[in-house]
């Protein structure tokens, strides 16, 4: 007893020690997230086929500001190219990069696996159904600058999680390993219509991959304003629930015991990362992985932690989306690759590593 009694308080000790350790680090990571955001952002205005000079990109920004006049000797072009068609690009890229990595994230979480993505439960299937019913539709989907498209396959991811939802559901709970079950079930479906329609309507195959495989060409403010009013409150929170998704790694019974409705918890952050998802897919497309391997990544570098491991994930994220657009608008000039394919070219080989790992029981 007299050593149990002196090992629990050296052992809480050290719990302290390292805990105040990570918080010190926390700022100085965020810093260096940040960093190579703005530097990522800067790049992905300045780079294009007409070219701006990094000084002068910044020069254009700043003079955005109220009472800043720094750009008064540049060509007006060069704004219109930056504020009107560039800065919504790259900030969408942005958001759907941190959108999806944070989703990533919390599913990763709340299914304690690895493997876990953002399109688990049927996001990604519904919102191409919902987007391909509209491309294949008679009636016209643009009205001058509006576009319902968005709208429709925000409707089917939203749609496609509420029927898996509905299926997994038994009695007042619902099992997370008849949660993805269905969400396989749902997706496959979702997926074998899309590709139904896209056999019956062969005039619209193009426009339909060109979707799902994911690409930021169609940005615009009002595409992006859209999307904020969805995805911040879901941000908000996911990153409140922080140190809930660290207590989820115990067994239910342990956080139970702690004090966390386990239950409710669960599926307050499946609902919110679902909608935050369903909202990034409307205006971006399908692009697979990043939910997947950014996580992974951040948490090879910070630690799992989940309350620094979110906002770390969102801003690699959101750097790594902006950076993969550049590529794809870049690679093939003056036609563009679509950005899912990027994605995918980097995260396949790290998502076969990761089985490799799980193999052998590391990650």
């Amino acid at each position: 007893m007299g050593q149990a009694g002196l090992v629990a308080p050296e052992a809480e000790a050290a719990q302290i020690r390292l805990y105040l350790a990570q918080r010190r680090l926390t700022w100085p990571r965020l810093s260096l997230g940040l960093l190579a955001l703005a530097a990522a952002l800067v790049l992905g205005l300045a780079v294009g086929p007409a070219n701006i000079p990094l000084s002068d990109t910044v020069r254009i920004l700043l003079s955005h500001l109220p009472g800043v006049h720094l750009s008064d000797s540049m060509p007006a072009a060069w704004d219109d190219i930056i504020w009107q068609v560039r800065l919504p690009r790259v900030l969408t890229a942005g958001l759907v990069g941190a959108t999806l990595a944070m989703s990533g994230v919390t599913y990763q979480g709340v299914f304690r696996n690895p493997l876990a993505e953002p399109y688990l439960i049927g996001v990604a299937a519904g919102a191409a159904l919902g987007a391909t019913i509209v491309i294949v539709s008679p009636l016209h989907y643009a009205f001058g600058g509006f576009s319902i498209l968005p709208l429709a396959a925000f409707a089917g991811g939203l749609s496609a999680v509420a029927v898996t939802y509905a299926i997994a559901r038994v009695g007042s709970s619902v099992p997370m390993v008849t949660l993805v079950l269905a969400g396989v079930a749902v997706s496959s479906l979702a997926t074998s219509l899309t590709s139904l329609l896209m056999i019956l309507e062969t005039n619209r195959i193009l426009t339909i991959l060109s979707w799902t495989l994911g690409g930021f060409n169609l940005s615009s403010w009002d595409r992006l304003l859209w999307a904020l009013p969805y995805i911040l409150p879901a941000m908000a929170v996911i990153l409140v629930f922080g140190r809930s998704l660290n207590v989820l790694q115990l067994d239910e019974d342990q956080a139970q015991q702690v004090g966390l409705e386990v239950e409710r918890t669960r599926l307050l952050l499946l609902a919110a990362s679902s909608l935050a998802a369903a909202a990034a897919v409307s205006i971006s497309g399908i692009i697979g992985f990043v939910g997947l391997v950014v996580p992974h990544v951040t948490r090879m570098l910070w630690g799992p932690d989940h309350r620094q491991l979110l906002p770390m994930s969102m801003l690699l994220g959101a750097t790594f989306l902006i950076l993969a657009d550049l590529l794809a608008r870049e690679l093939n000039q003056p036609s563009e690759v679509p950005v899912g394919i990027i994605t995918a070219f980097c995260g396949a080989p790290f998502f076969l590593y990761l089985l490799r790992r799980s193999h052998r029981g590391v990650f």
